[in-house]
């Protein structure tokens, strides 16, 4: 299978320390055929010094939370 790659942005979800967090707009290249996402790794430690250095988040929200049990 050939995979056609795309760089686009995308919506990036972290679970750390009991929190969840999202990060949007972060830049990724995205295969057309599987949908996996590949992050540089300068962008990953973007998100995780977002996430990690005390920033303000621009806006929080309420997440419902189910176990599948």
């Amino acid at each position: 299978m050939k995979e056609t790659m795309i760089e686009t942005e995308v919506t990036y979800t972290l679970a750390s320390g009991g929190k969840f967090y999202i990060v949007e707009h972060v830049p990724a290249r995205v295969c057309q055929e599987t949908g996996e996402q590949f992050f540089s790794p300068e962008t990953v430690e973007h998100i995780h010094t977002l996430v990690k250095g005390g920033k303000k988040p621009d806006r929080v929200v309420k997440t419902p939370v189910y176990e599948y049990a």
